[in-house]
């Protein structure tokens, strides 16, 4: 390794038994744990890739994707498009490519891979499409991202033993004993180097999850920082180089002790050679204390190429340097073997997503999806999120409906969503809730309702004087953002976070702080209300998956309301029940807009492209 940093030599304990039992939903058997455990402990030996070579020079070459989700062709099933920088088999000629020079390449997943764009559909089968491209691909690697656990344990297990190479992951931890649930880490002996490969998982699952406590049953996940340190101390001197996997973003989530991000764990664990990141769906690629940290971007728009340039020096591998970059997909050809292999998948994910379900009587966002141009491509500011629309208040209005809810609270994951006239189908649902979120039911005091409230409105910059625009904090994912249903109010943006919510009211008088209210809303945002402390676990009246396991998905919801409650006709309605002000008079500067809808002014986005719309555009800056 390139770092000559003491290493500790004590070896990780590796226990091979745990038995517990727990009454769930969906309970997972102690044979199936113990055979997962066995499946990973029985595979910790050494992976020998290709003869040792007698040079004195030697380059490893790494290929990584992550937060691929779900696609192998390169198609968006929930608007029935190509998509041509996605899927497997846009990086799968990359990987062709990589090892025709570099023939015992490694190649890894760091994660989300078996989940959205339809993938659902194959969660039955005895190994997921997903598993079956990677193994086709091969793999050598497989980090299980946070959304790896959205299906269960039974699920996940069964495609971790139908992986052909190894599921690596160092700080997810039994319970019962604190000893690994995957492996912590693999060796790969290339041409007589030693790679370790460590792996790591954002530890929130939990609470991401906590509405299906089954999904991580007798599992503790734990710090990725310190699960990184204690896992590099047992690799100790049997390595040459030493890679984290680690499916966590860059600075961290939550600004929790110790399960920071992958910067912060390049500048505490200097032994690291390299650094793979996923999660952040981000490109970057930076050296943090002289590592190299980077992220291949999602879907499979990027994939991630390193090269480790070594030479034996009194017979043992040093590190001379390290070449690393991201790799745009976009305009290459996919696959053909990928393409022919997986056409079924392709084809039953079209077929589904064209069911028809209603009929939609006239378009839900005549004006457009984005609110200074008018067109139904966001450009500028997104529509829902400046106004109320018919698409949110849709969403919501199920969500009471099915909860038996005083409150709705929804985000819109996608800011392009609208409905068109004309037939209702399966994509237009998925297009409008992108996520397979189930839908829960709390009981929430006035106060924390309000503060809940406050939280999401957060999500706007605070208004200065001169901007012509409303912006979003960059910091605040839009998919955190949430707009309420069956309470009026109204949100000043000119007031610091924390005190921006006015006149709220539910059935014309204000929110007691001391009454108790049903609120209902997807079970991510739950666990963001019981890791807040708005909510405990008692709270819940309401879980739709308890209630019907094949109607429990908010997605499934809203197609049975429109077949059900409105007999497959879908018109759009809206109740305007919140609106924004505090803007000042220079919101309306009208050549202002006129140049920002022409294009010669544009309003920021994020460094990371993730968030449009950053800063606000103020005249005074003009």
């Amino acid at each position: 390794m390139k770092k000559s940093k003491f290493r500790f030599g004590l070896l990780l304990i590796l226990s091979l038994s745990l038995l517990f039992s727990c009454t769930t939903k969906n309970p997972v058997s102690t044979q199936q744990v113990a055979t997962v455990q066995t499946f990973n402990y029985d595979r910790q030996g050494e992976v020998v890739k290709g003869q040792a070579t007698e040079k004195d020079e030697i380059t490893i070459a790494v290929a990584a994707t992550s937060d691929v989700h779900g696609r192998i062709y390169p198609y968006e099933y929930a608007i029935d498009s190509k998509d041509d920088d996605a899927g497997f088999s846009m990086t799968y000629p990359f990987i062709q490519d990589l090892r025709k020079d570099f023939p015992n390449a490694l190649v890894i997943d760091v994660g989300d891979t078996v989940q959205d764009n339809s993938a659902e559909l194959f969660n039955d089968m005895d190994i997921h499409p997903m598993v079956e491209c990677m193994n086709m691909m091969g793999y050598d690697v497989w980090v299980p991202g946070n959304h790896e656990f959205n299906f269960g344990l039974s699920f996940l297990e069964r495609n971790f033993e139908a992986f052909d190479g190894r599921v690596v992951c160092a700080n997810i931890k039994y319970v019962a004993d604190e000893s690994d649930y995957l492996l912590p880490y693999q060796i790969y002996n290339i041409e007589g180097v030693k790679v370790a490969v460590i792996g790591g998982v954002a530890p929130h699952v939990p609470q991401w999850e906590a509405s299906a406590p089954e999904h991580f049953q007798g599992l503790d996940f734990t710090s990725p920082l310190e699960a990184t340190k204690k896992t590099v101390a047992a690799i100790g001197d049997k390595a040459d180089v030493i890679i984290a996997a680690m499916h966590m973003s860059r600075n961290g989530q939550y600004e929790e002790e110790n399960i920071s991000g992958v910067f912060q764990l390049a500048q505490e664990v200097p032994e690291l050679d390299l650094i793979i990141a996923g999660h952040e769906h981000a490109t970057y690629c930076e050296k943090v204390n002289d590592t190299y940290v980077m992220e291949p971007g999602c879907y499979g728009n990027k994939i991630s190429i390193s090269k480790i340039n070594l030479k034996k020096v009194n017979g043992k591998w040093s590190i001379v340097s390290v070449d690393a970059e991201n790799l745009v997909t976009k305009g290459e050809e996919p696959s053909q073997e990928v393409l022919d292999e997986f056409t079924w998948v392709h084809q039953k994910s079209i077929d589904n997503a064209n069911t028809v379900i209603g009929e939609i009587s006239s378009d839900f966002l005549p004006d457009g999806v984005d609110y200074i141009t008018g067109q139904d491509e966001v450009t500028t500011m997104p529509r829902t999120q400046i106004v109320d629309t018919p698409v949110i208040d849709l969403i919501n209005t199920v969500q009471m409906k099915y909860a038996n809810a005083d409150v709705s609270s929804a985000a819109l994951f996608n800011f392009g969503s609208t409905l068109k006239q004309g037939d209702f189908k399966k994509k237009d649902v998925a297009f409008i809730y992108k996520y397979n979120n189930t839908l829960m039911g709390v009981n929430i005091t006035g106060k924390n309702l309000l503060a809940y409230m406050e939280w999401s409105v957060s999500y706007y910059n605070t208004y200065k004087d001169g901007d012509v625009t409303i912006s979003f904090n960059p910091n605040v994912r839009g998919y955190n953002y949430d707009m309420f249903a069956g309470v009026d109010y109204t949100v000043d943006i000119s007031k610091e976070v924390g005190s921006r919510i006015v006149d709220a009211t539910i059935n014309g008088a204000p929110i007691d702080p001391n009454k108790v209210y049903k609120l209902a809303l997807n079970n991510y945002r739950y666990g963001t209300l019981m890791s807040n402390g708005w909510v405990t676990e008692n709270d819940v009246y309401y879980d739709s998956y308890n209630e019907d396991q094949l109607n429990a998905e908010v997605r499934a919801l809203i197609a049975k309301y429109v077949t059900e409650e409105l007999n497959g006709k879908l018109s759009p309605e809206c109740d305007n029940n919140w609106k924004l002000i505090g803007m000042g008079d220079s919101f309306n500067k009208a050549d202002v807009i006129a140049k920002i809808k022409s294009g010669e002014i544009k309003i920021p986005s994020s460094e990371d492209g993730r968030t449009m719309n950053v800063k606000a555009v103020n005249i005074y800056s003009l």
